[in-house]
């Protein structure tokens, strides 16, 4: 079928909305009317090929909508239903099968390779193949989305909110929630306060954590994060020395930290921002980064971990964030924005500069 799609050719270029050719679902599958797709720094990062995604493709994975066909094989989904997309995987792998599908051994192949899960691929113009991402590329009128990816949204709430939650949200909140699970009490440090950022401040707040510090520096973004559950903020362009602060504000030093920035600098402050025996978790894509193993991780018996899409099986996880949210802990609706599928270009640029937290893209 022909739909409308955002396509990049070249490193770097802009989105080139235009008419592709789709194919029908396979017998795990499912096709999905594209209602809404949030923009996320993975699909920037992708865009910039830091993460080389074979070109063309069309990106977004944050996707969500309503269910149009499903493959012969599919039982969990039927026309009609509202549908919110997450990462792909195998699903029979070691990992998937014991309940860790954020790190199935073929993650990268699936998510970054430009393939569906059976490795083949399903866009295409004029004859030429286009690279699909996460199993998915919701930024898109339509998508065909393997059945395990896809997750039931309730009809109580805004369709075009879930979309989100499929992994910004997912890999903030589930950071907090299903990996570091904080002791009542508990304090934490969250570096960058962009959706990731402000997920993680919401779950420790949910957590029970008594000291919660957002550090950023966009003074609205900080005052929002304050809104959200931040106990304290630090702005990073106005204190000469983060990590004296945070101890300063802890009594010695925090028991987790987060960094979502990315930057080599704030995951070692946020290291060192830990107390011994705490621990410090890298959600943001990060380079290279050299440590003083001895005096900054292993003399206070410190850890440094990463974790992937929160730790979360999207299935269960995703519906309790949308339970957190109608009890009116989860606001994760503050953070969003949006715009018109249209305005992709400038949905990237204001997400860049600050000027948006999450933008979602509505495909009217």
């Amino acid at each position: 079928m022909k739909i409308k799609a955002a396509v990049i050719y070249e490193k770097g270029q802009n989105f080139k909305i235009e008419d592709v050719e789709l194919e029908s679902p396979k017998a795990s599958e499912i096709l999905v009317k594209v209602v809404a797709s949030g923009v996320c720094h993975t699909d920037e990062v992708a865009r910039l090929q830091a993460i080389p995604v074979p070109l063309p493709v069309v990106l977004g994975h944050e996707g969500c909508g309503i269910v149009e066909e499903v493959g012969s094989s599919v039982t969990e989904f039927k026309k009609g239903d509202r549908v919110g997309f997450s990462f792909g995987y195998c699903g029979h792998c070691e990992n998937c099968l014991s309940a860790h599908q954020h790190a199935c051994e073929n993650l990268n192949a699936i998510n970054f390779g430009g393939v569906m899960s059976d490795g083949t691929k399903r866009l295409s113009k004029n004859g030429q193949e286009i690279s699909s991402f996460f199993g998915q590329s919701s930024f898109a009128t339509y998508a065909v989305v393997n059945q395990n990816s896809a997750v039931k949204i309730d009809d109580d709430i805004e369709l075009e909110l879930a979309g989100p939650l499929g992994c910004g949200i997912q890999t903030g909140a589930g950071a907090v929630l299903n990996r570091l699970k904080p002791s009542f009490g508990s304090t934490i440090a969250v570096f960058g306060c962009g959706t990731v950022g402000m997920s993680a401040i919401m779950a420790a707040k949910i957590a029970g954590c008594s000291k919660i510090i957002a550090v950023g520096g966009n003074p609205t973004s900080l005052e929002l994060a304050k809104e959200l559950g931040a106990t304290h903020t630090i702005n990073r362009k106005e204190t000469n020395d983060i990590v004296s602060e945070i101890k300063k504000l802890t009594n010695g030093g925090c028991n987790y930290a987060i960094d979502t920035t990315g930057v080599g600098d704030f995951v070692r402050k946020a290291l060192a921002s830990v107390r011994f025996l705490g621990t410090a978790v890298v959600l943001g894509a990060t380079g290279e980064l050299t440590i003083n193993v001895q005096e900054e991780l292993m003399g206070e018996a410190k850890s440094l971990i990463g974790v992937v899409e929160g730790d979360a099986v999207p299935k269960l996880f995703i519906p309790k964030l949308i339970q957190y949210y109608k009890e009116g802990k989860f606001p994760f609706d503050k953070l969003i924005k949006f715009y018109d599928f249209e305005d992709i270009n400038k949905a990237f640029e204001d997400s860049h500069n600050g000027k948006v937290i999450k933008a979602v893209l509505k495909m009217n």
